[in-house]
């Protein structure tokens, strides 16, 4: 049920890079936070287009699939799959706040008012006194990781209906490598004492979610199609 596969070609080159992208973050923030935070891992910046490319990337790889396989897949897997499309061309969209800085267009007053960034995009908005991104990456996202890449592996290898459901909606399965370096690079989190470090972790969750939607476990339920 454990047993760990080795990783491929991409996945160590993925993996590689998101060391470098420690390595940097790690001295930088130890070295010259204003630096990290205005420059390394500040808005706008290369880590976090660098995510939205990830997340965009594995939106336009969903879509792929979804019209290669349109004749041959049956409904729960077309579901599946252009949800997923779907769901990481808006996490996308909302890294870069819809393009909004890239081409310098102001936000409305319902987003200067309730943004917490003055900008035009869901995460940052004030809801009463709660932020959503807190909300969502304090919580929800923790409770949702946490089932996805733990609980999940574990229940696809147990339980056949699990298994079954699963490979109908399309939704890719962890390889327990990936649920390893996603520990790891969560974990190195704390040598990055600033505040921006979450922009670090963003590129890390778009990075490894672009590994495992690459080669889930289940990999043949983007194969067997063909």
């Amino acid at each position: 049920m454990f047993k760990i596969t080795k990783p491929t070609r991409t996945e160590l080159l993925g993996y590689s890079f998101l060391a470098l992208v420690y390595a940097l973050g790690i001295y930088f923030s130890n070295t010259d936070v204003i630096y990290f935070e205005e420059v390394y891992a500040r808005e706008d910046g290369f880590i976090e287009y660098a995510t939205a490319a990830m997340l965009m990337s594995i939106s336009i790889m969903s879509f792929y699939r979804l019209v290669r396989f349109w004749n041959s897949t049956p409904l729960l897997w077309k579901i599946g799959t252009l949800g997923f499309a779907l769901i990481f061309l808006f996490g996308a969209g909302e890294e870069v706040s819809w393009g909004q800085r890239i081409f310098n267009w102001e936000s409305s007053d319902y987003f200067v008012q309730n943004n917490a960034q003055q900008e035009t995009n869901l995460h940052n908005m004030v809801v009463g006194e709660t932020k959503i991104n807190k909300l969502i990456f304090s919580k929800i996202l923790v409770i949702v990781l946490a089932i996805y890449l733990i609980i999940l592996p574990i229940l696809y290898r147990k339980v056949v209906a699990i298994k079954n459901l699963t490979n109908s909606f399309a939704v890719p399965v962890v390889q327990w490598t990936q649920t390893i370096a996603f520990i790891i690079f969560t974990v190195l989190l704390a040598f990055m004492p600033s505040g921006k470090n979450p922009e670090i972790h963003e590129l890390a969750l778009g990075v490894i979610f672009f590994l495992i939607f690459i080669n889930p476990f289940n990999s043949k339920i983007f194969h067997s199609h063909d």
